[in-house]
């Protein structure tokens, strides 16, 4: 199975920065700011966001991470034993603005099922999204609001955004689905 690198850990670095000076800018006047991670890789790419936007900025920064298995569609397909590893948002989301952080944007599903997670925690005054592939072939009529990078795939390819919390590496790589 043939695999491209299509970003190294300094370009991914770098877009990190950019994503963190986005939200920034689409936080208006606000001192406080939201950023919940969608598990798994969504996890490690909010936390360095926190960082960057601390460090750029005055706003206060709340983390959390969202675990969406119970929330998936597709639940029972994919898995018939599933394991739950638990939410951790230790803030209260009503009235907040919410920026759900994920690795790759697809079909829409896996953002979908983090807003119902989000919304049944009470009702955000705005929940956004930022992540750092968008690779097209929506499902759902699901858009970011923050995008890394715009990667036009096929359905027989697959993208891995790695990170060095998860995998020892920053790196997104395109590869083809096995046959």
């Amino acid at each position: 199975m043939e695999e491209r690198i299509l970003v190294d850990a300094q370009t991914m670095n770098r877009m990190l920065m950019r994503l963190s000076h986005e939200i920034i800018e689409g936080n208006g006047d606000g001192d406080e700011l939201y950023l919940v991670g969608i598990k798994r890789r969504g996890v490690p790419l909010a936390q360095r966001l926190k960082a960057n936007i601390e460090r750029f900025s005055d706003i206060k920064v709340g983390l959390g991470a969202l675990d969406i298995t119970l929330y998936r569609d597709d639940l029972k397909e994919l898995f018939p034993m599933p394991q739950v590893h638990g939410s951790d948002i230790p803030f209260d989301v009503n009235r907040k603005v919410i920026v759900l952080v994920d690795d790759v944007l697809y079909t829409g599903r896996t953002a979908r099922a983090a807003m119902d997670a989000l919304i049944e925690r009470g009702r955000p005054a705005a929940i956004r999204l930022c992540v750092a592939v968008d690779r097209g072939h929506r499902e759902l009529p699901i858009s970011a609001n923050y995008v890394g990078k715009n990667i036009p795939t096929s359905h027989e390819e697959f993208v891995s955004v790695r990170t060095v919390e998860t995998d020892g590496v920053d790196e997104i790589a395109l590869r083809r689905k096995p046959e």
